[in-house]
């Protein structure tokens, strides 16, 4: 069983505390007042008999008297569960009868006020499908709803609703779920309830605070194995009376107390004792089966063994024939070593007379090219020298011919002119003879 946090523990416990005697007392004023009537849609108590003064008052709304009624009951047994698992420390389970009651009060709770949906031939009251809606705005609540509606066991809609109920209080977030609900009331559980019901009025506010309290305790639901399909179920007033025709005495409650708290304790020895003989047969079953696997791995390991020395017997005969290959082998080649430093030496010694009249022949082929490289200098030069008086030659060639050009030009202007003095000569000369 996983230990609860010491501190929320201490917070809820402080809380419920407070909440316990004003708890009973509007529990007394409202609830047991006279004979109790349970419908369909909540729990309407018509007060008769003990304070008749009070009705002489103006009369009630039936939904408000509900509402008080299953808040009050509501707070009385969410007090009872924590109390009591705070003070016996144990796991809850299907068998205790307050969380009985608590699921049956939480369902009269959700069904209060809840519109009928209508059918062909029939309207029915199914609170299912409001919490089928819860994934809408709480994507994480759908795996509860995978879950339930995976269930073979369950055929309707009460009791898939009942099995997610179960399902939230032992994931410890049934108050978060209903907190988040009472949240978005306005935009969310107005299309589901009718006006007045639980859950649309404040006493849906504090339903969701006291569920914060169930947050501390461990539940352990068999949903499988209970019938949820069964109908709905009514809520035992009795157990929270305290006419003397329906409570215990103090004795006789202290003596059932001081009973049931022993039997709790040989409850909880009984289920750690079968727990710890369920532990002890696996392990027994567990440690058989790893017997037998070692025994089988022994098995194996033997056969495995005369392999090896089979192997091992083998392989040390062969490695004797390779020892004597090997010295046969070391033999011929240290053999072969030898010669071959022999051809090695010889061709050393050819190799260097061989570049001792390379080098000579190196070194006279090599004067001789710094003597041809000299001489390709030296008619480089003379080359350039030829060509730098051709250039120049040629230049006073181009200007000789232009400057003969030139007198040319010259020499038959000073012909034209020539001819022109001869003319003008001749005219003067004729003019001369004429007069």
């Amino acid at each position: 069983m996983a230990a609860p946090d010491v501190q929320n523990i201490e917070i809820q416990k402080s809380l419920y505390e407070e909440l316990s005697e004003v708890s009973r007392k509007n529990l007394e004023d409202t609830a047991w007042a006279g004979s109790l009537t349970v419908k369909d849609d909540g729990l309407t108590i018509n007060k008769k008999e003990r304070f008749p003064s009070r009705y002489k008052m103006g009369r009630r709304d039936p939904k408000t008297i509900e509402r008080a009624n299953l808040l009050n009951v509501s707070k009385l047994l969410i007090k009872e569960i924590i109390d009591s698992s705070l003070a016996h420390g144990r796991m809850l389970d299907d068998d205790y009868i307050p969380l009985q009651q608590f699921f049956v009060v939480l369902e009269h709770v959700v069904r209060h006020g809840l519109k009928p949906k209508k059918g062909i031939l029939s309207s029915k009251k199914e609170f299912w499908w409001v919490l089928e809606c819860i994934e809408k705005i709480a994507p994480e609540a759908a795996e509860i709803t995978t879950s339930v509606r995976e269930m073979p066991n369950i055929r309707t809609p009460l009791g898939r609703a009942r099995a997610w109920l179960r399902l939230a209080l032992m994931q410890k977030s049934l108050a978060d779920y209903f907190k988040l609900i009472i949240e978005k009331r306005d935009n969310f559980l107005v299309d589901f309830y009718e006006p007045g019901a639980f859950l649309l009025e404040e006493e849906g506010v504090v339903i969701a605070g006291l569920l914060v309290g169930l947050n501390v305790l461990d539940c352990n639901l068999c949903i499988k194995g209970e019938d949820l399909d069964q109908p709905m179920g009514v809520i035992d007033f009795s157990l929270y009376m305290k006419d003397g025709k329906y409570s215990d005495s103090p004795e006789e409650a202290a003596d059932r107390g001081e009973g049931d708290s022993k039997m709790a304790t040989i409850l909880d020895q009984k289920n750690y004792l079968e727990e710890l003989n369920r532990h002890l047969n696996a392990t027994v079953a567990n440690l058989q089966q790893k017997l037998e696997q070692v025994q089988a791995d022994n098995c194996l390991m033997k056969e495995d063994l005369a392999i090896a020395k089979n192997t091992i017997i083998t392989l040390q005969s062969e490695m004797e024939a390779l020892k004597s290959e090997k010295d046969s082998a070391s033999t011929d080649y240290q053999k072969q070593i030898e010669a071959a430093k022999q051809d090695i030496d010889t061709e050393r010694e050819t190799y260097m007379t061989s570049r001792a009249g390379l080098d000579s022949m190196y070194a006279e082929a090599k004067k001789q090219l710094d003597e041809e490289t000299k001489l390709r200098l030296d008619v480089e030069k003379e080359l350039e020298l030829q060509i730098s008086m051709k250039t120049e030659m040629e230049m006073a060639l181009r200007l000789l011919e232009k400057d003969i050009h030139e007198k040319q030009d010259t020499v038959i202007s000073l012909r034209k002119q020539l001819d022109d003095i001869k003319t003008i000569n001749l005219d003067l000369y004729n003019k001369l003879q004429t007069e």
